[in-house]
């Protein structure tokens, strides 16, 4: 599995993340995904999305406190809207701004440790529809595997682990956001296109994508060769 191969010495969480919304995308029938993780002062914080525009609902949902995702991450249980047109009581918002992204149906899962629920995956699809059983069993064995592979590399050997992993989750997705900016700014591209060629450059040379996006923020990358990667 794709998501075990990134459990080594150099463990990049940020990188690791993206890989799980992608094979989200891949495996369970859905549209876009995207994560969310409770920060050390359990607030909500999205970290991780495969489009602009499941970012960017997610992004409204934390900042709403309102969505699927926000309930699931607090029941620590799995929440499925088959039909988003039918929750606008109970999610007023979320439901509106998924309208206007283009969603209609979502599911979200719980990134759970035991019974401590550290953040969690929302499965977004363009058309109405349940996910099967199979597929809904399959993606909580997702989220089990990446919770484990937030909290640790081989072993949790402290309890503040967690905080720290999270927060380094966290710290990353900020300055990827800010390379991700530059790159697409520099390039007059979409931020999706920004982050493919920043992503893409990063594994052909074998960096670590948040060091290479702390180079690209920082002024000391060559952005030039990381746009020219989509003109290839």
């Amino acid at each position: 599995m794709r998501l075990a191969d990134t459990l080594v010495a150099d463990f990049d969480v940020a990188e690791f993340l993206h890989m799980l919304t992608e094979q989200c995308v891949e495996l369970l029938d859905s549209t876009a995904a995207g994560v969310i993780l409770l920060d050390e002062r359990a607030g909500l914080r999205v970290v991780a999305s495969s489009s602009q525009k499941a970012e960017l609902l997610e992004l409204f949902a934390v900042q709403a406190d309102d969505g699927p995702c926000i309930d699931c991450v607090r029941s620590q249980t799995p929440v499925s809207c088959p039909d988003l047109r039918e929750a606008t009581t109970r999610w007023p918002r979320f439901t509106a701004a998924a309208h206007e992204c283009g969603f209609r149906s979502a599911h979200a899962l719980p990134l759970r440790l035991r019974e401590h629920a550290v953040g969690g995956i929302t499965l977004l699809n363009t058309q109405p529809g349940d996910l099967s059983q199979d597929v809904l069993q399959l993606g909580q064995a997702l989220a089990d595997v990446a919770t484990i592979g937030i909290l640790q590399q081989r072993a949790i050997k402290h309890a503040d682990q967690l905080s720290g992993q999270l927060q380094t989750a966290l710290d990353s997705r900020v300055v990827i956001e800010q390379a991700k900016g530059i790159l697409a700014a520099t390039g007059n591209i979409p931020l999706d296109a920004a982050f493919e060629r920043l992503r893409g450059y990063a594994r052909a040379h074998h960096h670590r994508l948040t060091d290479l996006a702390h180079a690209v923020a920082a002024g000391t990358a060559d952005t030039a060769a990381i746009l020219a990667r989509g003109r290839r």
